[in-house]
């Protein structure tokens, strides 16, 4: 007699019934040790290996959706881009080489020069400075007096200086500043995108655990059908017991056969959707299967709302990607705002140079042969100004909505963990509370079945317990469910990176 008939043999003569612990108890000294989960890393096989070996751990599916899933890969390439912004934008200070050449082919005067100069921006004072080397040859017009130097060359040196304007900022160190600032967003992102997909796999995973979980409680419910229908064939054969009694029970097995078709859908369902998280080191979707399901303990054991509210939620909250990213689109808001309001001031622009010619006299006299030193200022103001009066309005406008923005989002997530936290408390409280439901229904099943077994009871109660009794354990499975969800989503609100499987 193999073990199945046995247990079908048992329930049907009111002994001694498999509970859904004693069944997952068996299942779990029977199934291999679940393989220890390993550390995270580059290479691919190692997801590969984990998928395919024992029952499917939650770290397993974290590890795999923190390396393969093309959200979080996604975010990574925005944030190499910003980067790439930022080097750009470093560019505006890149040292300038220029070279110059300039000689008469024909006519009546000859002069010719070359010139190299090298220009480098500065960030303070919006400066420039310069250095050039310039070297005549021939005779020039008078017009072109400026172009003789001595035979060696001339050597110059300079520098320009902003006073007003473009002197705290301009659009070039405007610029670095907010690449630099839109990297730092993009990392931030990266941490959201993160912390949002290892929260959906992990609710992902507890969901597919759950529905694996409701599949056995109502497999087991119809095998105890199936059992009975045996033996009342056998008694009615018998004469011992009415036909209406195996109609009635074929009722009860139709019911359950639905009842296990549904749970049959929501499995695969729930499989689909975790296949979407899991993946292989190809980056292709895992679908996983019946035989991945770990024990039912595993869905027992969630941290208590006392544990997780340990930190207060005021530091919870600081610590929150959102909040940190807002505190740099408020800096770049300001910066912009500085900006606009550089664009409402005059230019007043400083020059000095300095500048030596060296060797033997040319052909331009002696008044080349000196060490000049020139200092220039140049000043323009835009009378009107409407145009840079209009963007400062509309930078400040947008710095203030960023502000409260930044407002509305640090008190929806105070709500949020808020929330979480009463949800994970009554979850616990009421798993405990399906938990004795369950041992009560169970020994309800007993008592009823001994009393069917005696002639006492009657055959529709005996069904009514067993399903209420099924009920109840479909009712427990779903207040573990809720508190597992509910402890994912606090991991993820608190940024609880290790139980995330980001570390």
């Amino acid at each position: 007699m193999t073990q199945r008939s046995a247990a079908r043999r048992s329930a049907w003569l009111g002994g001694p019934v498999r509970s859904g612990a004693a069944a997952l108890a068996l299942v779990c000294a029977l199934a291999p040790a679940p393989a220890l989960a390993q550390d995270i890393g580059p290479n691919p096989e190692t997801i590969d290996v984990a998928l395919k070996s024992g029952p499917l751990l939650p770290e397993e599916v974290l590890r795999s959706s923190a390396l393969t899933f093309p959200s979080i890969l996604e975010a990574f390439e925005r944030e190499a881009a910003a980067r790439s912004d930022q080097l750009s934008a470093d560019g505006a200070f890149d040292l300038m080489l220029k070279g110059e050449y300039y000689d008469r082919l024909t006519g009546f005067y000859s002069g010719g020069y070359g010139k190299v100069e090298a220009r480098q921006p500065l960030r303070p004072y919006g400066a420039e400075v310069f250095g050039s080397y310039r070297v005549s040859d021939g005779t020039f017009p008078t017009y072109e007096n400026y172009d003789y130097t001595n035979n060696l060359g001339e050597v110059k040196v300079g520098a320009l200086f902003s006073l007003l304007r473009n002197r705290d900022i301009d659009s070039r160190r405007f610029a670095i500043e907010d690449t630099r600032l839109a990297a730092s967003q993009a990392r931030l992102d990266v941490m959201l995108v993160q912390l949002n997909v290892q929260h959906e796999a992990l609710r992902a995973y507890w969901r597919w655990v759950a529905a694996g979980e409701e599949i056995r409680v109502f497999e087991e419910l119809l095998e105890i059908a199936e059992a009975r229908q045996i033996g009342l064939g056998r008694e009615i054969s018998e004469g011992a017991r009415a036909r209406i009694a195996l109609t009635e029970n074929e009722q009860n097995l139709l019911r359950r056969r639905t009842l296990l078709e549904q749970a049959r859908r929501d499995f695969v369902t729930a499989s689909n959707s975790l296949g979407f998280y899991l993946r292989g080191g190809d980056g292709q979707m895992v679908v996983p299967n019946r035989e991945m399901l770990p024990g039912r303990q595993r869905m027992k054991g969630a941290a208590s709302a006392e544990a997780l509210a340990a930190t207060p939620i005021a530091e919870v909250i600081q610590t929150r990607p959102e909040l940190q990213a807002f505190k740099l689109a408020l800096e770049r808001a300001n910066n912009k705002v500085a900006l606009r309001r550089n664009d409402l001031e005059p230019s007043l622009n400083a020059s000095v140079e300095l500048s030596r010619d060296f060797g033997q006299v040319g052909p331009g006299g002696p008044g080349f042969d000196s060490t000049d030193t020139a200092v220039g200022l140049t000043f323009s103001v835009p009378l009107q100004r409407r145009t840079a009066r209009g963007a400062v309005q509309r930078a400040e406008a947008e710095l203030r909505e960023t502000e409260l923005r930044q407002r509305r989002i640090a008190d929806q997530i105070t709500t949020e963990v808020s929330n979480i936290l009463a949800n994970l408390g009554a979850a616990i409280r009421l798993a405990d509370l399906a938990g004795a439901e369950v041992k009560q229904a169970n020994a309800m099943v007993q008592a009823e079945r001994t009393r069917f077994r005696l002639g006492a009871g009657e055959f529709f109660l005996v069904n009514a317990r067993e399903e209420t009794a099924a009920n109840a354990q479909i009712g427990a499975i779903r207040a573990e469910l809720a508190g597992r969800l509910a402890e994912a989503s606090y991991n993820a609100a608190t940024m609880n990176l290790t139980a995330l499987g980001l570390e």
